[in-house]
């Protein structure tokens, strides 16, 4: 079974739905055009299809392996990364003063939803030097860049994020890693970090570790936090790798799944790390990393989503169970294909609309934070605003949702499904985690509730409200999209209401806020696929009215009835579960359970 890369319909929602040309006044690289988006997305794509896709499954049934403190990844593993350097692919995004592209991320990340649906576990390895890069990017001094984000840039170095110990995951006002001033502007970094992917491989010459840590005598908790570039390797005076440092790989955790990736104990004995940024401020430097990885999971999510689906469809032509109750549609076969059954197609139909609602959601994204460094102050301050709201309703929805696909697709698979004889095993054991690691989806939906609803008095969800109805009033005449705009009036309401309740009830006892939080959270994924599914409706059909007969068109068309009439009613529910407070959750005793 094929991965496909869905280029087709990325060209639609990057070129139709988005119009992204019509951005590129705010983008660094303003010649980008429409022939040359167009041949990257057609080029990753195949690389994608032709190099990553068949290591996957070598990878999920060999596994990483250790000796001492040396990982090796599976087999053909660290060829197919090496084409990755040759090729540019791992350097899209990043500054051309450090030796990247400097493409906008709408494109590298249209690239990386193809890299990720090729193989999850693989994509992780560019993706944690991606988050690094930018934690540097962002906050080190220019010394520190110069010395490691060139290398990084090219993906002859990785990169990692050192956040977890065993006595912490999400209270990381626990951490007990330590640093020590050297008195020459280093520090010496001792302690053990936990669940850390990419942490040691065979894939580069070196390994830059994000480090959090507290320095000797730092008050306790999170303020107390600050955060350390250690590389793997100290760098010598001309920029090649020389002494190794104190920190090893201390074992290899064997998980459920995304085998490929090692995922490590790191051991840190005095390792000689630099500051990033100032003391006290490793949280606020840390999120510009969780930040970049919590997209990165978003998309995983849902990429892993997309093969799992495609996966179900060929399966689906191809599996001859039963006959159609309409009357034969295979009458010189012993059976019809299960494509017949109108609830295999449920089940596909439903993975259908989020993963092409999802995509243009994750597009819609990246524009974003691509907009938020425009030289237009109105620009950049929105488009950070939606960044900051945004991102825990992808990660959270975006995962959750994926992993209802995958779990689709196995049981389309049937028995089949459940043996590691089809690929359907894989994608649901290796969706599971994207819902845990870089803030559990229950993490994500406080974060929403908590944090990013309340930022600057509500000023981001307020902007997202008016933009929602902005596009209904533009587009309520219009009878011929009328169900995708009335359904995205309705469930931007629910999530008005959903809005106003946390208003009245989060303030007087905060455990209502909890506990509605994760209901409100999916209230929002769905106003945003209902958004995404207006607009991509609109294009479709101003397609069709100009006479474009590619079938391409009414099949989004149907795909998103499908959506707005099966799935969009949920919204329903969780606003009514919302309500209920946290009265039900909280008056059991522990004891009872």
């Amino acid at each position: 079974m094929a991965y496909k890369a869905p280029v087709r319909d990325l060209s639609f929602v990057l070129h139709d739905v988005l119009e992204v040309e019509r951005y590129a006044n705010h983008f660094a690289d303003a010649d980008l055009s429409r022939d040359l988006i167009d041949q990257i997305i057609e080029e990753g794509g195949k690389f994608a299809e032709e190099v990553i896709a068949p290591i996957n499954r070598q990878g999920d049934q060999e596994g990483c392996h250790i000796e001492g403190d040396v990982v090796t990844t599976p087999k053909g593993w660290k060829e197919a990364y090496h084409q990755m350097v040759e090729a540019g692919w791992t350097s899209l995004a990043f500054g051309t003063e450090y030796g990247g592209q400097g493409l906008p991320s709408i494109v590298s990340m249209a690239v990386g939803q193809f890299t990720a649906a090729a193989s999850a576990a693989f994509s992780m390895y560019p993706g944690l030097t991606a988050g690094a890069y930018h934690g540097i990017e962002a906050s080190a001094s220019d010394e520190l860049k110069q010395t490691y984000l060139p290398k990084m840039a090219t993906g002859e170095w990785t990169g990692t994020m050192n956040l977890t110990e065993p006595q912490c995951g999400t209270d990381l006002g626990m951490v007990r890693t330590k640093a020590v001033p050297n008195g020459d502007g280093s520090y010496s970094i001792t302690g053990q970090k936990i669940w850390i992917s990419a942490g040691e491989h065979d894939f580069a010459d070196n390994i830059i570790h994000t480090v959090l840590a507290r320095v000797e005598g730092a008050v306790p908790g999170i303020k107390g936090l600050s955060l350390f570039v250690v590389p793997k390797f100290l760098v010598n005076a001309d920029g090649t790798p020389g002494e190794r440092n104190g920190v090893a790989c201390a074992g290899l955790e064997h998980k459920m799944g995304i085998h490929g990736n090692a995922t490590c104990v790191m051991a840190y004995e005095n390792a000689k790390g630099w500051l990033i940024g100032e003391e006290g401020r490793g949280m606020n430097n840390m999120f510009v990393v969780m930040n970049e990885a919590r997209l990165g999971t978003g998309l995983q999510g849902l990429a892993i989503g997309d093969a799992a689906y495609q996966t179900a469809v060929e399966f689906a032509n191809d599996r001859l169970q039963g006959r159609a109750l309409t009357g034969a549609k295979n009458p010189d076969g012993p059976a019809d294909p299960i494509m017949v059954h109108p609830d295999v197609r449920r089940m596909l139909l439903e993975s259908k609309a989020f993963v092409e609602g999802g995509r243009a959601f994750i597009l819609w994204t990246a524009l974003q934070a691509d907009l938020q460094k425009s030289s237009d102050e109105a620009t950049a301050t929105k488009a950070k605003d939606y960044m900051g709201l945004i991102t825990p309703v992808l990660k959270a929805y975006l995962t959750d949702k994926g992993f209802h696909v995958a779990s689709l697709a196995m049981q389309v698979h049937g028995g089949s499904g459940y043996t590691e004889h089809f690929p359907a095993s894989q994608y649901l054991r290796d969706a599971r985690i994207t819902m845990i690691y870089e803030g559990t989806n229950g993490i994500q939906a406080l974060d929403l509730v908590g944090r990013k609803l309340p930022s600057n008095g509500g000023r981001a969800i307020m902007s997202w409200f008016a933009d929602i109805d902005a596009f209904v009033a533009e587009n309520g005449d219009d009878e011929a999209i009328k169900p995708f705009v009335d359904g995205l009036a309705d469930t931007k309401k629910k999530l008005q209401d959903g809005t106003m309740w946390l208003m009245q009830n989060g303030m007087a006892n905060p455990d209502n806020a909890a506990a509605a939080s994760t209901d409100y959270l999916h209230i929002f994924g769905l106003t945003a696929l209902a958004y995404m599914w207006a607009q991509m409706a609109k294009s479709a059909q101003a397609k069709i009215a100009a006479g474009d007969t590619d079938p391409y068109y009414v099949t989004k068309l149907q795909t998103g009835q499908y959506f707005v009439e099966r799935i969009l009613p949920d919204a329903a529910a969780h606003l009514t579960k919302l309500k209920t407070g946290a009265e039900v959750l909280m008056q059991m005793p522990a004891e009872a359970f």
